[in-house]
């Protein structure tokens, strides 16, 4: 038999019965068949006009796996009655992309919808290569990606399409995804539906954390041990206990080690410590580690928080912070995670400064645009005869000599730059001592400098 008739062949066998995946199987064709996304799909919505036909416009489909971006960019497809030219950016390149707009201008009657996967993937060339066809209306660009599209995408192509941005399934939707595909896999245990429980259900919709694609995926699995354990004798009609446990045990939480999800939950972590909540801080902090970030990035990232949200207002948060760093580096994962989330804790606990941080950004904004003034002279070193004799150290006023170790009226700014005052003390933790105690050495300085006027 031909390789043309294997392929007839497979077309008349029903889906079930066929190797293709579950997750492919049940791909939506309609509106009614999709699952989420309420947010940008209902009467009116724009997505909604898109994917039925009602306007035809460039877009990006931004969001978590699973979450529906290339059956939309299907049903957007079908909408508009275009063709549909499918490529990955993973392996496709702009000799591809030559081909479609070649496709697309043998029907110059018909619309054309290019969908790109993994949009972000193609560097700046290869994003600028198909621009002058989306912008003469040879092509239409539907892009799907799970990066932030500021950072992925160059400007131009952003500004020729609109961007939807689709959000991670809850667990209520999982659960009506896989009701919906349990019919669609009785063929494969004998035509029935397998039973399962509701309790079990919730279990594969929890495992897949948010991604369609992966509850059904779990589902297929789950069936295929139902299978396996039929041909062996075992019972057929159920997935009990042992199957779902069997299917889930290696699931984990996305996380994406470099893209959005990253950043985002360090921020939460970093605003969680700032805002005194030691609660929500552990929880980012425990999602991190359970997504498998790197507890030394944790570590880095305290070591700032210490110094920018703490700072003087208590001092020990910095040295438990590099404690705990160093404690991981030591003892390793799990034990040293245990530290860092001790200092974590400790620092959401402590009380909180910006003073030193508001003080270096003004200090630094000064010395990048006051130029390079001249050292005076009386702060200068003296090491040499030759430089003594160039009047270097002459008038300075050793502190310790003076009475309570402190040169009243002293200035030790540039001479052609009025003194500034950039750390202004927080009345918290140890900053309220070091505020006061600054507060009377100013006086005394104000003092010092009327008389000497």
């Amino acid at each position: 038999m031909s390789d043309l008739s294997n392929i007839e062949l497979a077309d008349q066998i029903p889906d079930h019965l066929t190797l293709r995946p579950l997750a492919d199987r049940m791909r939506p064709r309609t509106l009614d068949e999709f699952v989420g996304q309420a947010h940008l799909l209902g009467p009116g919505k724009p997505l909604t006009r898109l994917v039925v036909g009602q306007s035809l416009h460039s877009a990006i489909l931004w969001g978590p796996p699973g979450t529906g971006k290339t059956t939309l960019a299907r049903m957007i497809a079908h909408g508009a009655k275009a063709e549909f030219l499918s490529l990955s950016a993973v392996m496709a390149g702009v000799k591809d992309i030559r081909s479609a707009v070649t496709a697309a201008r043998k029907q110059p009657g018909r619309a054309h919808v290019l969908f790109l996967d993994e949009v972000h993937r193609f560097n700046k060339a290869q994003q600028d290569a198909f621009l002058p066809f989306v912008e003469d209306g040879t092509l239409t660009f539907i892009g799907a990606t799970t990066e932030n599209p500021s950072f992925a995408l160059n400007n131009a192509l952003l500004s020729r399409a609109r961007v939807y941005v689709l959000k991670t399934l809850d667990t209520t939707s999982l659960i009506s995804v896989l009701r919906r595909a349990l019919d669609n896999v009785a063929g494969d245990i004998a035509g029935n539906p397998p039973k399962i429980s509701d309790l079990h259900l919730e279990r594969l919709a929890v495992a897949a954390d948010g991604d369609a694609r992966r509850a059904l995926n779990l589902l297929e699995l789950a069936v295929g041990i139902l299978v396996a354990n039929a041909d062996s004798g075992g019972a057929i009609d159920e997935m009990g206990e042992d199957i779902i446990s069997e299917v889930v045990s290696g699931s984990v939480r996305r996380f994406d080690r470099h893209g959005d999800m990253f950043h985002d939950q360090i921020s939460a972590v970093h605003k969680a410590v700032r805002g005194s909540d030691p609660d929500a801080a552990l929880y980012w902090f425990t999602r991190m580690i359970d997504g498998g970030c790197d507890p030394r990035y944790i570590a880095r990232r305290a070591v700032r928080m210490a110094s920018e949200d703490i700072g003087n207002a208590d001092p020990r948060a910095l040295r438990i912070a590099l404690d705990g760093w160093e404690t991981y580096e030591r003892l390793g994962s799990p034990e040293g995670e245990l530290a860092l989330a001790q200092a974590i804790v400790f620092l959401a606990c402590a009380a909180k400064s910006n003073a030193v941080y508001q003080a270096y950004n003004a200090a630094t904004s000064d010395a990048r645009e006051l130029g390079t003034l001249e050292v005076p002279l009386r702060l200068r070193n003296a090491p040499t005869r030759l430089m003594k004799g160039l009047g270097h150290g002459k008038g300075y006023r050793y502190a310790h000599d003076e009475n309570d170790a402190f040169a009243a009226g002293e200035s030790y700014f540039p001479d052609e730059m009025e003194s500034r005052r950039y750390y202004e003390p927080v009345d918290r933790g140890l900053e309220s001592s070091i505020g006061q105690k600054l507060a009377e050495l100013r006086m005394r300085n104000k003092a010092a400098k009327q008389i000497n006027k």
